[in-house]
Formats: C-alpha cells, sequence, structure tokens
C-alpha cells in the first residue's frame, strides 16, 4: 500500500536524520512570482545507493502551479540545470508524480501548492558545490516564465532534519520503476486512423485514468487517458504533429502501491472505432 510505502521512506530518513549533525543545508528565499518563493536545500546523508539528495523546493499558494518535466500542452516545463556545479559527475531528478490537470479540454502536467522535487547527485569526492540555474513556469491567474540561480555548497554529513523530512515525503511520491514478473501492460498499439495509443490489458492494482504517456520533454505530447467503456482499453490521443514517430514509450501511472514507472515498445493496430 502506498501508506506503507511512504512510512518506509520517511522511518528512512529519521534513521539518517538521528545519526547526523543538525547543519543548515539550504539557500536563502528568491521570491519568482507574486506570492511564489523557490530555494535549494540539501541533505549530506547518503542515500542506499550512495548519492545525496538537493532538491528544489517551492512555496506557493495551493491554487497556483507548476509544471512536471513534460508540461503537456500550454506548460512551460521545470528545468533544473547543475552543468555548472563543481563535484558533482553525474546528477538525477526524481520526478513526484504530477496530477493530470485538464482545464478547458487542455491536459497538462503539473504540481499545486508547495512542492519539493528531489535531485540524486554523485559526489566526486569530498565537498561539492551546487550551482543550480531553474527555469520554470508559474501559474495562477496569468501564467509566467521564472528563473533563478543558486549556489549551494554539499557534503557528507551536512544535513538538516526539516530538509530531510521534506525530501523523503517527496521521494515517497517519486515513480519507481516497474519491475514485477508481470508486465504493467498487455501491449501499447499506435491507431493512426483515431491518432490515439490503445493501451491493452493493464495490470490490477493500476488506475487506468493516472496513465500518463511520454516520450521525453522534446517529443510529442499526449492528452489525458480515456478508460474504454466496452473493453479492458485504455486510449490516450496523440496531441497535433503529423502521426507519430517515437517507437517506444515510457508509462507512468499511480498503483495501490504508490506511483510506478515503465517502457513499452508501440506496435501498429488497427482502428479502435469499434472497440469503443
Amino acid at each position: 500500500m502506498q501508506t506503507i510505502r511512504s512510512f518506509l521512506i520517511l522511518v528512512s530518513a529519521l534513521v539518517g536524520m538521528a545519526s547526523s549533525p543538525a547543519l543548515a543545508v539550504e539557500t536563502a528565499w528568491q521570491e519568482v512570482a507574486p506570492g511564489v518563493q523557490v530555494r535549494l536545500i540539501g541533505s549530506g546523508t547518503p542515500q542506499p545507493d550512495g548519492r545525496l539528495l538537493i532538491g528544489l523546493e517551492v512555496d506557493m499558494p495551493q491554487s497556483t502551479k507548476i509544471y512536471w518535466h513534460v508540461p503537456g500542452e500550454t506548460g512551460v516545463p521545470t528545468e533544473i540545470d547543475l552543468s555548472r556545479s563543481s563535484g558533482i559527475t553525474l546528477h538525477e531528478t526524481l520526478w513526484p508524480y504530477p496530477l493530470i490537470d485538464n482545464q478547458e479540454g487542455l491536459t497538462d502536467y503539473a504540481y499545486y501548492g508547495h512542492t519539493v522535487v528531489p535531485v540524486a547527485v554523485t559526489l566526486s569526492g569530498g565537498a561539492a558545490t551546487v550551482d543550480a540555474k531553474l527555469m520554470m513556469g508559474v501559474c495562477s491567474d496569468v501564467c509566467i516564465p521564472v528563473s533563478a540561480s543558486f549556489t549551494m555548497p554539499l557534503k557528507r554529513g551536512d544535513s538538516a532534519p526539516g530538509q530531510d523530512l521534506r525530501m523523503a515525503q517527496a521521494l515517497a511520491e517519486v515513480p519507481l520503476e516497474w519491475s514485477d514478473a508481470e508486465p504493467a501492460v498487455g501491449g501499447v498499439r499506435y491507431d493512426a486512423a483515431d491518432e490515439v495509443l490503445v493501451i491493452e490489458e493493464v495490470a490490477p492494482g493500476i488506475d487506468p485514468v493516472s496513465i500518463i504517456a511520454d516520450v521525453g520533454i522534446d517529443g510529442q505530447l499526449f492528452g489525458a487517458p480515456q478508460k474504454s467503456r466496452d473493453t479492458n482499453l485504455v486510449l490516450i490521443p496523440l496531441l497535433g504533429g503529423d502521426g507519430l514517430t517515437e517507437t517506444a514509450v515510457r508509462l507512468t501511472f499511480m498503483t495501490d502501491e504508490g506511483p510506478f514507472s515503465t517502457w513499452s515498445d508501440i506496435a501498429l493496430g488497427g482502428s479502435t472505432a469499434a472497440e469503443r
């Protein structure tokens, strides 16, 4: 269950906090839009794989949103650029599962209210300096692109209980790689006539209307999933373009045990008109 998964992650964070000195690892808040502040937080408590965590923390009203790395039809993707950092050899942004936001017939993938986006980093040895550049879209009554820059030292052992707890809560919403013996879906095919992805035989425990299809930020966009009325199919429309060019798609979805993600090959298929 999701509650058990979240509990185990939080317990792991609390154990790390108990053995680490309480040192402040954070930047000052920067206001990037009215009522919206951002900052960088960090944890020197190693994860099980040895990596350390930093995180983008966004303080904004519950009615205000920012976007997932694949924003959808109207948004601006959230981008965290660490290329100017020193002492960091690798980094991976760990995106929490977003809200499928449908408004006025348009689909976006968004975070509302207080948000933390963790980033796992591998140090080259000893201390490191995080030099991060942020670009994202902020939407309330109007939508505006914003940017900010942060510099923060990071080393093993430096930690603060508040940051560890906030990042542990965010990690509980980061999709895990689907690794069960049973495939997440029976197959994925593209119906060129109707311009939809057809997802077949969704595994038990997966919420069909939670499925997000994406092929990366520079790839083609897909809309909100629709459960077929008469069959065990999920239909995801292709948005714009001249047909699908990719041969594989990443599916991210919510289950009884929390969010997961998996890649699937795309096959060509016939019309779904009779199946609806």
